[in-house]
């Protein structure tokens, strides 16, 4: 009876329950209203959303096909139907007031989307923390849908309840939630200090999180069960509290986390964290009403007894111990299983959070990106979209002390017929690896893609209003690009293009084998170099795509591809290291899930972000501050690694002038690499620079006065312009190639390099590259036979150290 309305307005929680007037009837109208609304709002969003992205149940003019499995009919067969049901249901329960309708469509989208998920993945931990992703969608559409209904659905009866029991639920809900937590609050976001209700974030936190939890279910409930009935009244209630527990998680990261400093990431973290508890009180908030509604009935039969309560303090106490006493499943599950066999001696690998040789050296690989064997579509015929690739674009970045090319393969031209590479293809990439290893410069074999594939919009096609034609770009071949009759049109730029985003989606989910496909040829391609040790890994797919339906795409799906493709590699022999990418969402945010962690059992594997904070992010065009700043993107990169428990690498980054000024170099372009290599240094870590070269033809650059690279390429003459000179200075400081044991610190600038380490043991491996033509002074404590030999380009200094040293140079 605690579910019966009252006349009392402000009647108090807990105390027995007063004679009750009849329960009102609901009507239909309301909920025909909300539900009509919903519908019509779900196609209005369709219609007009060009890019089937931005919608709550998108359409980007792909016809779906029974063949590609269950994937392309969920959002119609699962999510419509699921979130029109709870909408319904929560219009009967909670729809007299706006905000608790609100709160119940908040709840439909949140549910819809975690089934949708679901029977895409059948996984229920992704389905869950994915119903979050859709927060900026749920929560306009449901004020849009509240405020239609509560104008057009009749008069209404706002009763207030009595609240029945509040904290057995409350506890309940709060103590299971360490052994629910699944994938939630994981991530970038969640910086230590910040209280998160999972095992493996440490005793403190999970128990402050608990706390924090309990007291926010409790407020909710208080305020949910005076308003909606039954079942409803709690989960909602739920919902509320994990929305709630979002905002003190980002008022203490504000705290933690370095505010707001030069960025607005507090804003970014405000809403992951509110987003993760919505979805996890949407998927989780049963418990509470269930358990509300049970505990009543039982109170309500046994009025004095303190059965109900002693059971759930008992179960409580039980979730507790057992979160407490089970392994922490670390949502990382770092990565590596410590049986994998190790390298062959003479072979870099992934030792801890650093590169190493094998022989107990750390390895820092700093370079650029050479493209130039990239199959580019190409938009005249008499303007290349590549330049030659010479022996002599090696001997030049050896001597800017560039050791390692990050060179850019595509599937296209390596497998233009399946099942079989392309002998003179191949031909070439050996040719490129041989010049590196014969300058003393590693190679990492990445296959390249911008966009999906080489293609452009094909005559005839007609773009939604809202997009636009658009170049090909380069990628996959044409036998592996599955677009389902979607427009090749672009949205803002090529990485939201309905064609290249369902060719993504049905690579992902292995649509005619094409990911199968991918994998094989990986391990192919690896065999093939499988005895180079100048070989330093395989990058496995250039800033993937985000699909149809991210986060499944870009972290559950994700996870699947690198898992298939690195056991490919190693059932080929190839023990080098796989360095593995976030989806290109990370290049234009700073910021991204990554694969699910534990994806593979692999220890031997590299985190490799893109870090353009500043550079080629979103906020750039869109004229705001910046989403993450250069020093803080670092920082969430090194966050994310040590979830994976892997080293940190990045694959690409670059600052450019502007276009206006034929991509010159300015005091901007040049301040902001500055900051880039200063705390490159500080974290010790290495990169590879975009690009070496690039042509007058390369769709990235635009048909202009110059081809945009490190080493420019004028377009009227296509000859050399002038380099940028700038640029290089920066790029070619000091630094250690080599260094014995870890390093513990490195500050560089030009010739002037200070770093300290610490060798467990003796090593004459040292190795510290120092650029110009005069000898520089060196100052070593730690360090013998020390010796400064000249090289192309600079001077190497070389030595043995043995526990902690240190090395400067004056310049």
């Amino acid at each position: 009876m605690h579910d019966a309305p009252t006349t009392q307005p402000n009647d108090q929680a807990d105390r027995s329950t007063p004679e009750a007037a009849p329960e009102r009837r609901p009507g239909v109208r309301r909920p025909l209203v909300a539900v009509a609304s919903m519908l019509v709002l779900i196609v209005i969003q369709a219609v007009a959303d060009p890019t089937g992205l931005l919608a709550l149940v998108g359409w980007s003019g792909a016809i779906p096909q029974a063949s590609a499995g269950v994937w392309p009919f969920a959002p119609y067969l699962v999510f419509v139907p699921v979130v029109l049901g709870v909408v319904w249901w929560a219009a009967v329960r909670a729809g007299d007031r706006f905000w608790t309708l609100t709160a119940g469509v908040v709840l439909a989208v949140l549910l819809a989307q975690a089934a949708a998920c679901f029977v895409m993945t059948w996984d229920l931990a992704v389905a869950g923390w994915a119903a979050g992703f859709v927060t900026a969608k749920a929560v306009p559409a449901a004020l849009i849908v509240a405020a239609i209904a509560r104008w057009f659905g009749g008069p209404t009866t706002r009763q207030t309840l009595e609240r029945g029991s509040i904290w057995p639920a409350a506890v309940l809900f709060a103590a299971v939630t360490p052994l629910l937590a699944g994938l939630w609050w994981t991530g970038a976001v969640y910086a230590d200090g910040i209280p998160v209700a999972r095992p493996d974030r440490g005793i403190l936190s999970m128990l402050i999180a608990v706390v924090l939890l309990a007291g926010a279910t409790a407020l909710a409930l208080r305020w949910m069960r005076a308003r909606v009935p039954g079942v409803l009244g709690g989960w909602l209630a739920a919902l509320v509290a994990g929305g709630l527990i979002g905002i003190v998680q980002a008022v203490v990261a504000l705290l933690v986390d370095g505010g707001f400093a030069g960025d607005i990431w507090p804003l970014m973290t405000a809403y992951v964290t509110v987003a993760d508890g919505l979805a996890f009180g949407a998927c989780a908030g049963w418990i509470v009403g269930v358990s509300a509604v049970v505990v009543d009935r039982v109170r309500a039969r046994r009025a004095a007894s303190r059965a109900p309560q002693l059971v759930v303090a008992s179960i409580a106490v039980v979730a507790m111990g057992a979160a407490l006493l089970l392994p922490g499943a670390d949502a990382a599950g770092a990565a590596g299983a410590a049986g994998e066999t190790a390298p062959p001696e003479g072979f870099l690998r992934a030792e801890g959070s650093i590169i190493t040789d094998g022989a107990g050296n750390q390895v820092l690989l700093r370079g650029a990106n050479v493209n130039q064997l990239v199959d580019f579509y190409q938009h005249q015929a008499d303007v290349p979209a590549t330049r030659p690739l010479t022996e002599d674009d090696y001997a030049d970045m050896a001597e800017y002390g560039f050791n390692v090319v990050r060179l850019n393969l595509s599937w296209s031209a390596l497998e233009p017929e399946r099942g079989t590479l392309d002998p003179e293809y191949l031909s070439k990439i050996e040719d490129a690896v041989g010049w590196g290893e014969e300058h003393g410069i590693y190679t990492v074999l990445d296959m390249h893609q911008d966009g999906w594939w080489n293609g452009p919009t094909e005559e005839g096609t007609v773009c939604r209003p809202g997009t636009e034609e658009m170049w090909g770009y380069d990628g996959a071949p044409g036998w592996a690009t599955i677009t389902d009759d979607a427009p090749r049109c672009q949205f803002t730029g090529r990485d939201i293009s309905p064609a290249g985003d369902r060719a993504f989606q049905n690579f992902y989910f292995d649509t005619d084998g094409v990911q199968t496909a991918f994998a094989e040829t990986w391990g192919r391609l690896a065999a093939e170099f499988a005895d180079e040790p100048m070989v330093a890994g395989f990058d496995l797919i250039n800033e993937p795509g985000f699909g149809e339906t991210a986060p499944v795409t870009t972290s559950h799906q994700l996870g699947r591809l690198y898992d298939r493709a690195i056991d490919e590699i190693r059932e080929a022999g190839a023990p080098q290291i796989v360095f593995f990418e976030p989806s290109i969402l990370w290049s234009g945010l700073g910021f991204d899930t990554g694969p699910t962690p534990g994806f593979t059992s692999d220890d031997n594997i590299v985190f490799s972000p893109h870090l353009y904070a500043e550079s080629i992010t979103m906020d750039r065009d869109l004229g705001i501050p910046p989403i993450v700043s250069i020093e803080r993107q670092f920082e969430l990169a090194q966050r994310v690694a040590d979830i994976y428990g892997v080293p940190l690498w990045s694959g690409e980054y670059g600052y450019w002038g502007s276009e206006a000024s034929n991509w010159g170099e300015d005091t901007d372009s040049l301040s902001r690499l500055n900051r880039y290599a200063d705390t490159e240094d500080e974290r010790m870590l290495g990169s590879a620079y975009w690009v070496w070269k690039q042509a007058c033809g390369d769709p990235q650059n635009g048909i202009g006065p110059y081809g945009n690279a490190l080493m420019m390429q004028e377009c009227e003459t296509g000859g050399e312009a002038p380099p940028k000179a700038g640029l290089l200075e920066i790029l070619s400081r000091a630094y250690p190639q080599s260094a014995p044991g870890v390093l513990s610190s490195l500050e560089a600038e030009g010739a002037v390099v200070d770093l300290t380490g610490t060798a467990a043991e003796r090593s004459c491996d040292l190795e510290v590259w120092v650029p110009g033509t005069a000898e520089p002074d060196v100052e070593v404590t730690g360090i013998t036979k020390v010796e400064t030999t000249e090289v192309p380009g600079g001077w190497l200094v070389t030595g043995c150290a043995d526990g902690e040293y240190t090395l400067s140079t004056d310049g």
